[in-house]
């Protein structure tokens, strides 16, 4: 775009904005489509940054905890979690190691078994909860040095069903992004019909500004300023919304579990604020190579 060009979309020029109609179907839809399209971004958004806290929180916390469990006779079962929790004392890496109260056993049994289970009548094994320092602990040499001292020892560190759980958050925040792009582009296929169904229905007018000395450039450039604006007060007003929605959204609690918390934090609530500016850009790409598409057809 030239200079002059660029002049006339940041100031406008009157007689040119005459051109393309202020109402009409093509206005209200890409009003329609841009806060829409504005609206389900902040909730995309929001879903993708939750989903990486969700996933760095996971990967933080289950990463430093682990769970020695001790099976043995009732007779031997304090010794060998004694010996466990010396071996883990003298262990490097480990921050602390507790072996689990019967009450507090007892409370992680209850969902499954209920609050009446007589623990003292059944051989329920030993737990030990293990909290690693950083940088953390050999694992495969406590785990030998264990199996030698505390037959009775099985020590999980949580890989197995850590692993899948930070996965899918990653995989949510993917999609989030993936969401993000695809909206992009429905927002300026949508945009691109819409102006491209506005120059066909002007083509008279723009025939006769071409007879009166009128260049395309000046031409789409009236195109291009009417739909951006639209876009961007359509994806205003879209934003504003979600926002809206997100903040009705419940806080972020233990008891609620991934269903809470998917709401922004801290400068996350600065992002949505970009959403505008990117839906304007859209629309102004959009609606740029729609017109000198189309002015060309009409050539």
């Amino acid at each position: 775009m030239s200079k002059g060009t660029i002049r006339n979309f940041l100031i406008g020029d009157a007689q040119a904005d005459r051109m393309v109609p202020p109402s009409g179907f093509t206005a209200r839809l890409t009003l329609f489509v841009s806060g829409a399209m504005a609206f389900l971004t902040v909730f995309a958004l929001a879903l993708s940054l939750a989903s990486g806290r969700l996933a760095d929180r996971w990967a933080d916390e289950l990463a430093r905890s682990a769970t020695l469990r001790i099976s043995a006779p009732s007779g031997q079962l304090a010794a060998q979690t004694k010996v466990a929790l010396t071996i883990l004392e003298q262990t490097p890496g480990v921050a602390s190691a507790r072996a689990l109260s019967v009450e507090e056993q007892a409370a992680l049994l209850a969902p499954w078994f209920g609050l009446d289970l007589p623990l003292d009548d059944l051989p329920i094994p030993q737990l030990i909860e293990i909290i690693a320092a950083d940088p953390g602990y050999d694992v495969r040499g406590l785990t030998l040095r264990l199996s030698t001292e505390v037959p009775g020892a099985v020590l999980d560190d949580h890989t197995r069903w850590r692993e899948p759980l930070v996965a899918a958050a990653n995989s949510l925040r993917r999609l989030g992004w993936i969401s993000i792009g695809l909206l992009g582009g429905a927002m300026a296929a949508m945009i691109t019909l819409a102006a491209q169904s506005s120059l066909a229905a002007n083509a008279q007018v723009i025939e006769v500004l071409r007879l009166v000395g009128a260049r395309d450039r000046y031409i789409a450039g009236a195109f291009v300023r009417r739909f951006t604006i639209r876009a961007l007060i359509g994806a205003a007003v879209g934003v504003v919304i979600g926002m809206a929605g997100v903040l009705l959204m419940p806080a972020a609690s233990d008891e609620g579990g991934f269903l809470t918390g998917l709401g922004f934090q801290g400068w996350g609530w600065l992002l949505p604020l970009l959403i505008p500016t990117l839906g304007g850009v859209v629309a102004f790409i959009a609606t740029w190579l729609a017109a000198r598409s189309t002015l060309r057809e009409l050539a």
